[in-house]
């Protein structure tokens, strides 16, 4: 009998350069499902058109939700869905210790811990996990490639590759891959939860929304999982305590 088959979607928020103009953090989220599960993604998301006053086939987009209201429906809708699971990682760059010298390397340092994640679940669960990111300016599956490649080469990566689907991961448009939409939600919704806004306040609810879906293993820590935060230190702990109470 074969594996059953998760689908992970992944698609950040926040700026990935590390200079004194670009965002404070980085959140690259994915969301996860079975593919039995892939009609019922369909449905929601066909539903979610429907409230926001949003045409048949519309392409969903955070940034294009305006107002607190629609936010907050989204999260809670997504929040609510049981089949889906979500793996986030924050990286907050004030406070790492080295410093990432291009945007390209923040992405890809972010995906090796996502992708640490999506292969422990998958391999929790006994079943292959295929993963799909969002298109980002100058990134294409050739650097995919290499770095996967780098990666297994790597004795200190602590990927499950043999949960994780041997084509590598695909790199595809949210206007053609619905589940990346529901991706941009569920990093969306977070970002704001760490970041300040221009009058400096940070707006959790949306996170809260979704924190029943945030990946959890029983008596281990959600920011080793659900909600990996990088780095994870007194310095970060005291200046995010809310997230240990999720």
């Amino acid at each position: 009998m074969s594996a059953p088959l998760l689908h992970a979607f992944i698609d950040e928020a926040g700026g990935r350069a590390v200079t004194a103009r670009s965002t404070d953090h980085f959140v690259m989220s994915a969301v996860i499902l079975a593919d039995a599960h892939l009609p019922a993604m369909a449905a929601e998301l066909a539903q979610l058109r429907i409230d926001l006053k949003r045409r048949p086939g519309d392409t969903l987009h955070w940034q294009n939700l305006k107002g607190h209201s629609p936010r907050l429906h989204v999260a809670r809708t997504v929040g609510a869905l049981p089949w889906l699971t979500i793996s986030t990682v924050v990286v907050c760059k004030r406070h790492l210790s080295d410093v990432l010298p291009s945007e390209e390397h923040a992405y890809l340092y972010t995906l090796r811990f996502l992708l640490e994640r999506l292969s422990w679940l998958a391999q929790a669960r006994g079943a292959t996990l295929d993963y799909t990111l969002a298109h980002i300016v100058r990134f294409e599956t050739t650097k995919l490639r290499r770095y996967e490649a780098a990666l297994q080469a790597d004795p200190d990566c602590r990927i499950a590759w043999g949960a994780l689907d041997s084509h590598g991961g695909r790199i595809d448009q949210p206007s053609r891959v619905e589940g990346l939409q529901l991706a941009d939600m569920a990093a969306s919704a977070t970002f704001p939860a760490f970041e300040p806004d221009r009058f400096g306040n940070m707006e959790t609810r949306y996170l809260r929304e979704l924190a029943s879906r945030l990946y959890r293993r029983p008596g281990r820590p959600l920011t080793s999982y659900g909600l990996k935060m990088q780095p994870w230190n007194d310095t970060t702990k005291a200046a995010y305590p809310w997230v240990a109470a999720l």
